[in-house]
């Protein structure tokens, strides 16, 4: 098979993976936590108004938690169909040649090191810059069942006894070492046999994307309900807090993008101010339309401009646009590590470890998706593999459209890197 035709057969199924959800309207979630918000904090305007806002949350309570549910019970179907999909894809893509092979490994290095970065940085960053007092009392939860305490217990917790029983306790990690050893096996399979197993995971995948498309249509009464709730307990603090997060996650994310330029500059040999006026035209495509399979006309060009190989761009971007998000890895695992400090769950090296694997494991199955939708089924396993509660998360997808600016400009820069150093290690 040639690289070009390889190129073309990643790049269909690059689509093929790309499911089908409802797309929600950001600025509507949005605009229900701020009401949520709002509404709980009119007792400090407002004192006679106390009492009507307290019963009103109490009856939103149970709205809201079930809400809620209805997002996690679709994580780990999604997580089992993503990472078999994406695995096996990858294995196709390796097959390719060497010029694959070579793109996913820089693939797999910058998942890697991404996510230790952020394992590293973020609990440093949080202690010097701590999260605002308040709400960490308001949502302060026991740990999960699932939780890794120690590095002896994570490296026993890897892989499952009895896979069943792990995903009936949210034991997320032995779960997604299984459904990567089962990917591994189906795509050692003869093609023939391949197919309806394939073909399964990824029908299996876009149910779960359609699940949680019906769940994110309720999000702004869901949000509503969850921020009210939060706001009644934690007062004018949840605005601050949520601010510092939005700041935090997009600074993890600026380090990637901030990577992918000294990549591009020290080891593609490309001056700073050729590649800074290269990627221009692709990053005001990705701003605009918070895509990268928007902008991937847009990375050719800047590609042209760098003198790389239009063989190379045209055989590695298409695989990045289908496999590859630069930022993914390190601002999921931002914003797990972010919530368990928020929530009171203790962060020890097993449990980032935990992270880092399945951070980086689960994003190269990850279907190119609305943001929301995105936000849930990265974030969620990284979560729920780290023992972290997920009920923030349902209030965080509210202002995920910030953050998930910086995902894509970083995953644009990031591809169109990938594509300069493959193309020198053509030289």
């Amino acid at each position: 098979m040639s690289e070009q035709t390889a190129a073309a057969m990643v790049d269909a199924e690059g689509e093929a993976a790309t499911l089908p959800a409802i797309e929600v309207p950001a600025a509507w979630t949005l605009g229900g936590l701020a009401a949520g918000l709002l509404t709980g904090l009119l007792p400090a305007v407002v004192p006679g108004l106390a009492g009507a806002i307290r019963a009103l949350a109490e009856v939103l309570d149970p709205l809201g938690a079930l809400w809620l549910k209805a997002l996690q019970m679709t994580i780990l179907p999604l997580v089992a169909a993503v990472l078999v999909i994406g695995i096996t894809q990858t294995m196709r893509a390796a097959s390719a040649g060497a010029m694959a092979r070579r793109t996913l490994g820089w693939i797999m290095a910058v998942y890697l090191v991404g996510a230790a970065m952020a394992a590293l940085a973020v609990p440093a960053l949080l202690d010097l810059w701590p999260i605002p007092g308040g709400v960490t009392g308001a949502l302060k939860a026991p740990t999960s069942s699932a939780a890794v305490p120690g590095l002896a217990d994570f490296l026993l917790s890897i892989l499952p006894a009895n896979v069943v029983s792990a995903a009936a306790n949210d034991a997320l990690l032995p779960c997604v070492s299984f459904f990567v050893l089962l990917a591994l096996a189906i795509g050692k399979l003869p093609p023939a046999q391949q197919a309806p197993l394939t073909g399964f995971f990824n029908a299996l995948g876009a149910a779960m994307t359609v699940m949680i498309g019906w769940v994110l249509a309720l999000a702004p009464l869901g949000v509503f309900a969850l921020g009210l709730s939060l706001a009644t307990r934690a007062g004018a603090s949840a605005i601050g807090v949520l601010a510092h997060y939005i700041a935090m996650v997009s600074g993890v994310g600026g380090v990637v993008l901030v990577a992918a330029y000294g990549l591009a500059v020290t080891l593609g040999r490309v001056p700073l101010r050729r590649l800074a006026r290269a990627l221009l035209p692709a990053e005001a495509v990705a701003i605009s339309t918070q895509s990268s399979l928007a902008s991937l006309p847009a990375m050719l060009g800047s590609c042209r401009e760098l003198g790389v190989r239009q063989t190379v761009a045209d055989f590695v971007l298409p695989l990045s646009v289908a496999l590859f998000r630069g930022t993914g890895p390190a601002m999921n695992l931002a914003v797990a590590i972010y919530v368990g400090k928020l929530t009171g769950v203790a962060l020890t090296p097993g449990i980032l470890a935990a992270g880092v694997l399945v951070a980086a494991l689960t994003e190269f199955g990850a279907p190119s998706l609305p943001g929301s939708i995105s936000f849930v089924s990265s974030v969620g396993p990284v979560a729920l593999a780290m023992g972290v509660p997920i009920g923030p998360l349902a209030l965080l997808v509210a202002v995920e459209m910030l953050p998930d600016l910086m995902r894509t400009v970083g995953n644009v820069a990031m591809d169109v890197a990938v594509a300069v150093l493959v193309d020198r290690a053509e030289d």
